[in-house]
């Protein structure tokens, strides 16, 4: 599995998590590959992101926060932070050890 693909499968987890315990909109939850549960405000935040990621210049890749260059816009970059706020505290209370590796590696 190539770096990115790992990188997309790992944030799509973070945005369901926070999509799940944030908003509780049934009616506008979208199911993606009967999988992933997402409202329409985290789906496009995934999808920009997705987009972001595969465009990136760097290689490798170093986290967002440590990057020279930020190619989120303000808006999104506001809503990735709360997202992987929430959730990097749920996974690591969880056990999910390997997040947090992914995270600093």
């Amino acid at each position: 599995m190539s770096k990115i693909n790992k990188d997309m499968i790992i944030l799509a987890s973070f945005i369901e998590l926070y999509c799940k315990h944030h908003h509780d909109n049934q009616d506008t939850v979208m199911e993606i590959n009967k999988e992933l549960m997402l409202c329409s405000e985290c789906y496009d935040l995934l999808k920009y992101a997705v987009k972001r990621r595969r465009n990136c210049p760097k290689d490798p890749k170093p986290a967002c926060k440590n990057c020279d260059t930020h190619c989120y816009g303000p808006k999104y970059q506001r809503e990735i932070r709360q997202v992987m706020k929430y959730s990097g505290k749920q996974f690591v209370k969880k056990g999910r050890i390997d997040y947090l590796l992914h995270y600093f590696l």
